[in-house]
């Protein structure tokens, strides 16, 4: 258990638990292994809220609920050669004189695997109340659970079904069999992270391609840098020869100093307008942009444009362009295609 002699250590014992000091090497020990303490209102205060600005509220709950569960582990762990009913009989002793609180193991079924355990004023509930909080934390349920798995070899979880926080005389924690572990807790905490940044993206998306669109009812088929390495071409109204030359000559000489990636072409403003010429211009600066090492993506193609655009000879599969129906889609892929998001 240590490397110190038995022997003429300083010692007294709380509840037949030994606490014991090696004050020469700065050392204190209890029930035989080191152990350190804290200031509960202050230190432990402190280090709590720590992890909770530095990782946020739900972040932290999992963080705490998980670090419970693994310390419940160890400690189920240290007793595994003891009897489990003197284990029940001697952790209220245990906690108690280590200042975890009062705790009393109301119920156990070693059938069901089942137990009903009471803390009143733990460490946690201390901290609770110094913040002013209304909401229990996590690290002692958690813990439980621990314990109670490593005794009964099997997936423990708890229910809170009493809470000093909430203005209960004590914390109740009733705990069974479960399918939910703490690795199911952080799946959950990371797919909502996910899924809340997901609705910001398409928020921000959304932002940007609602100004694009009110920049494009204002000007006619500019080149449009939305993010790096990606532009927009709007193709809008009727063309005839002359105007798509010039566009084409227009790309072509300023597409360059853009160092674009991906040329986004928007064919939603030609809609019934399209004719022979839309229908060159389309098949001139995709084919001329990718000598410029730029990917062309379509956006808006209509039933009607799509028809003419076969006709016309333009057939999308062979020249296997990635369409989209809406701007937003687009840049969202492109970002995608780069491992990015909206800055």
């Amino acid at each position: 258990m240590s490397d110190y002699e038995e022997t003429d250590l300083p010692k007294i014992e709380v509840n037949d638990m030994p606490f014991e000091w090696v004050t020469e090497k700065g050392t204190f020990r209890y029930l035989g292994e080191d152990v350190v303490l804290f200031w509960i209102d202050t230190a432990m205060k402190s280090f709590l809220e720590t992890i909770q600005e530095v990782s946020g509220e739900e972040a932290a709950d999992v963080v705490l609920e998980t670090t419970g569960f693994r310390m419940g582990t160890d400690v189920s762990n240290f007793y595994k050669q003891t009897d489990i009913n003197e284990i029940f009989d001697i952790l209220p002793k245990i906690y108690g004189s280590a200042g975890w609180g009062k705790v009393t193991i109301k119920e156990v079924s070693l059938e069901n695997k089942t137990a009903v355990i009471q803390v009143e004023d733990s460490w946690e509930n201390k901290i609770i109340k110094k913040q002013g909080k209304k909401k229990p934390n996590l690290f002692l349920p958690g813990h439980w659970a621990g314990v109670l798995s490593g005794l009964f070899h099997e997936n423990i979880w708890y229910n809170i079904s009493k809470s000093q926080a909430m203005g209960d005389d004590y914390d109740e924690y009733t705990l069974g069999p479960s399918s939910v572990t703490p690795a199911v807790n952080m799946h959950d905490l990371a797919r909502n992270e996910e899924q809340a940044h997901i609705l910001k993206l398409e928020e921000m998306v959304d932002e940007r391609t609602k100004e694009l669109t009110d920049l494009i009812q204002e000007i006619s088929s500019p080149i449009i840098p939305v993010l790096d390495d990606i532009v927009v071409i709007p193709l809008l109204g009727r063309y005839d020869e002359n105007r798509a030359n010039e566009l084409l000559d227009k790309t072509l000489e300023r597409l360059p100093k853009f160092q674009a990636k991906y040329l986004i072409l928007d064919l939603t403003g030609l809609d019934g307008d399209a004719n022979e010429h839309s229908l060159s211009l389309i098949q001139g600066l995709t084919s001329t942009t990718s000598l410029l090492g730029t990917d062309t993506i379509l956006v808006g193609i209509s039933p009607d444009l799509s028809m003419k655009m076969t006709q016309g000879g333009f057939t999308l599969r062979d020249n296997n362009f990635h369409c989209f129906s809406t701007l937003k889609h687009a840049i969202l892929f492109a970002l995608s295609q780069e491992g990015r998001q909206i800055p």
